[in-house]
């Protein structure tokens, strides 16, 4: 806490240096003390900075943006790029999470692995070795296209729920589909189901306090992840929930895209059509989502749930294929490394679908070795994103996938959200975690990656319906693009470590 309270004081000193340099008529050689003692402090943050190793590329950025973008990017760098505490603040969540995820994966019986190919096993065991990831057999899984089915079904099991309901979103908004969400989760409340309901607190904003208290009032334990006061001054408020989560009964999982509000139905004129797809699990791979909720619930309110047999019961599906619910976030960084192990053992082609591709130098490396190879590798993102940064960082990459022979596709008919991989058309990963650097090291995710499923066969015929609702980049037609197009990607670029 001493290096918080030392950043925090100097950010106190930089702003009334600032003030009296700018809004101030002292004299001139008061201001050239202002500038020294700014100097000095942008000199010892530098040097911190230098002496906590990180990679030459970041340190090089923050560097850049401490030098040149006077005041407002030592504010920017003590808001987002002082994340390396991450260590020690999710330190007992990482040590309780393995205790927890290692008693479950005990309960499972052993795979069967006489259908997988090579690679796919090869996979498979990488996950069980490296995350404790253990595959769950008797499980079913649903592939949800839209918004419309995907709270069209949500809605009908959540009324159907006899015993419990958890639910965990990172987006949950007080418009028209959250209303409907809330009148059934507090009904089912009053009839005696237990409702737990988390909802990220940077993401939740616009949740009304109005909303929050009624469903405390019929019964409904509510609790906010991460309160944006509480991690004020130790950076935590720079890790959010992005994760989708719901289980209901301990039958029925849902997770994938979509966040709650009337956007995700295509209804916000702004955005239009919203593409997104959604999963429904049923067997014993909801059990392991169900673990991943129950940790989270520990977390925000120690209420410790994750031993009762009652929440923890499996509850086996026909089979069909291996699930691997993988649960990542700023304790274990490491979703990169699965997308980078996926991509390694394809054969013949890998299909990406990211509304953000913001990847780091491991992926790009894999991706430019494997169309080097000849094997097909495609990039679906969205034509118009919903961010300048996004945007443009995004753009900034497409020069060097095009260059490497990799196929690039922008998506026409709408925002394109969800987050999709399909290696060889056996393999797949579906879930919450962008191809971004904020889903790689910063953001609680859970994604699904699906062995020889029924499922993944959904996935490539949704992929390929949405190749022909988009259009394929062309290198000849984007090398022309003007240098106003290229200035704004390399500035973007820049903020590509936290994006």
């Amino acid at each position: 806490m001493k290096k918080q309270r030392i950043e925090f004081l100097f950010v106190m000193i930089i702003m009334m240096l600032g003030h009296l340099f700018v809004f101030t008529d002292i004299p001139f050689k008061w201001k050239a003390l202002c500038v020294s003692l700014y100097g000095i402090i942008i000199l010892v943050t530098i040097v911190s900075l230098m002496l906590e190793n990180r990679s030459p590329q970041n340190t090089l950025l923050w560097i850049y943006i401490l030098l040149f973008v006077p005041v407002a990017g030592y504010l920017f760098y003590w808001y987002s790029g002082q994340l390396l505490l991450k260590g020690s603040l999710f330190k007992w969540k990482r040590l309780n999470d393995r205790e927890v995820l290692e008693a479950f994966s005990r309960r499972k019986k052993k795979k069967d692995e006489k259908r997988l190919k090579d690679h796919q096993k090869g996979f498979s065991l990488y996950l069980e070795r490296g995350r404790i990831a253990h595959a769950d057999t008797d499980t079913k899984t649903t592939i949800l296209r839209n918004g419309r089915e995907t709270f069209h079904e949500i809605k009908r099991r959540l009324k159907e729920a006899e015993d419990f309901i958890h639910i965990e979103y990172y987006i949950f908004r007080s418009d028209r589909l959250g209303s409907e969400l809330i009148e059934i989760l507090m009904e089912k409340a009053r009839a005696g189901v237990e409702v737990r309901l988390i909802y990220d607190a940077l993401g939740s904003l616009t949740l009304s306090n109005t909303d929050i208290a009624r469903m405390k009032e019929a019964g409904i334990s509510v609790h906010p992840y991460n309160p944006i006061k509480s991690g004020f001054f130790n950076q935590r408020f720079n890790f959010r929930n992005h994760r989708k989560i719901i289980v209901i009964d301990g039958k029925i999982g849902f997770t994938g895209g979509l966040n709650v509000g009337i956007e995700y139905l295509g209804e916000d004129e702004e955005i239009g059509f919203w593409r997104d797809t959604h999963v429904v699990l049923e067997g014993e791979a909801v059990q392991t989502l169900h673990a991943v909720f129950l940790l989270d619930w520990l977390d925000v309110c120690g209420e410790r749930l994750v031993k009762d047999e009652r929440y923890c019961k499996a509850i086996p599906a026909d089979p069909d294929g291996l699930v691997h619910v993988v649960a990542t976030g700023p304790e274990t960084e490491d979703m990169s490394d699965h997308y980078y192990a996926m991509i390694s053992c394809a054969a013949k082609s890998i299909w990406i679908a990211s509304p953000y591709f913001v990847p780091n130098q491991a992926i790009r490396t894999a991706l430019r070795i494997a169309a080097r190879k000849g094997i097909q590798v495609r990039i679906m993102v969205p034509e118009k994103n919903d961010g300048f940064l996004t945007q443009y960082a995004s753009q900034s990459y497409y020069p060097e996938a095009l260059k490497n022979g990799i196929e690039v596709y922008l998506y026409k008919k709408g925002f394109l959200h969800h987050k999709i991989i399909i290696i060889d058309g056996g393999l797949a990963s579906i879930g919450t975690a962008n191809m971004d650097m904020r889903s790689f090291r910063l953001n609680l995710e859970v994604n699904l990656f699906l062995t020889g499923t029924a499922s993944i066969q959904d996935l490539i015929r949704f992929y390929e319906e949405d190749l022909e609702e988009s259009r394929r980049l062309q290198p000849v037609e984007f090398y022309k693009r003007g240098m106003d197009e290229r200035l704004k990607e390399s500035f973007a670029r820049l903020f590509s470590g936290v994006l």
